[in-house]
């Protein structure tokens, strides 16, 4: 179903990874679970755990615009009508290399109608006290200039109470409102004063969020990072370089009867969503370049 599964362990960490979208299905912590795992032999639910490339979150009725054609992506999301997600999450990576803490896959997108470009996908998961650290390297072997944008797609765990008593920290000062119906931009606002506030920690409560944040507040080594506690004392965090200018954030609520809250998705994103038509911090990867985007999740 999801190919080869590649186990790594260090220290007081494990991690599991399939071929199927590159997924992390299963990180742990002295045996605690810090991302929402998945069974192996069945299809991965919710995107839990993929990469998502070229493009992360969702293009508006899977159309853009490039060098002046229009150009239309299969809509994996029809009831909004949107391409979600990239064209990876669902392919097998293949082995390149590794050992008991490390391991390398790679990936290949070739030209299609509604993508005429070609990446050569590289994904380095490491293990060690610090966490798992990941990075996605995009190249191109083309002779076009590619759009590009990357995003990871874990469901963070912080503890055995309810997603609504975790509590986040979450240094962005702005957020990306959204239609209502399907989720796409329609301009940044201020957080300060409203419910997505969470520049200093509290409780999420009955906040529903799927939204993504930006103006991010990055430390002088150049990382920012999220991190959400237990009212037990456990915790998970996430961090992640200047690559990722956005941060794609939401509670997993489901309508019944499916399990509903169940992690918090925390995606730092190279571009906002539908950024292939706004052109919005839209990486264009020329003909022989190469772009690197990492983060790293740890217990906390």
């Amino acid at each position: 179903m999801n190919g080869e599964e590649f186990r790594l362990a260090a220290g007081d960490y494990t991690a599991s990874i399939v071929q199927r979208g590159g997924a992390l299905r299963q990180l742990t912590f002295q045996g605690r679970d810090l991302v929402v795992p998945f069974d192996a032999a069945a299809p991965i639910p919710d995107y839990r755990g993929i990469v998502a490339a070229p493009w992360p979150n969702r293009i508006a009725d899977g159309s853009y615009r490039h060098d002046g054609t229009v150009l239309h992506l299969p809509l994996n999301e029809p009831a909004r009508r949107t391409a979600l997600h990239g064209l990876v999450f669902d392919q097998l990576w293949t082995f390149q290399a590794g050992s008991t803490e490390t391991l390398r896959l790679g990936c290949e997108i070739g030209e299609s109608p509604g993508y005429p470009f070609r990446l050569a996908l590289q994904l380095d998961y490491r293990l060690d006290a610090a966490g798992l650290h990941t990075t996605v390297t995009a190249r191109n072997p083309g002779e076009r200039t590619a759009p590009y944008g990357v995003c990871p797609h874990p469901y963070l765990m912080a503890g055995p109470a309810p997603l609504d008593e975790w509590v986040l920290e979450l240094p962005a000062e702005s957020f990306l409102e959204v239609t209502a119906d399907r989720l796409l931009p329609l301009g940044t606002r201020p957080v300060a004063g409203r419910e997505f506030d969470f520049r200093r920690p509290r409780p999420i409560g009955a906040t529903e969020i799927d939204h993504a944040f930006t103006d991010i507040t990055f430390d002088d080594g150049g990382r920012s990072r999220v991190v959400v506690r237990d009212p037990s004392g456990t915790g998970v965090g996430m961090s992640w370089d200047r690559s990722c200018l956005w941060l794609q954030v939401h509670t997993a609520d489901k309508p019944a009867p499916s399990p509903n809250r169940l992690g918090l998705a925390v995606e730092p994103m190279t571009c906002p969503p539908d950024a292939f038509n706004s052109g919005q911090d839209l990486i264009r990867l020329e003909p022989g370049a190469s772009h690197d985007a990492s983060w790293r999740i740890f217990a906390s």
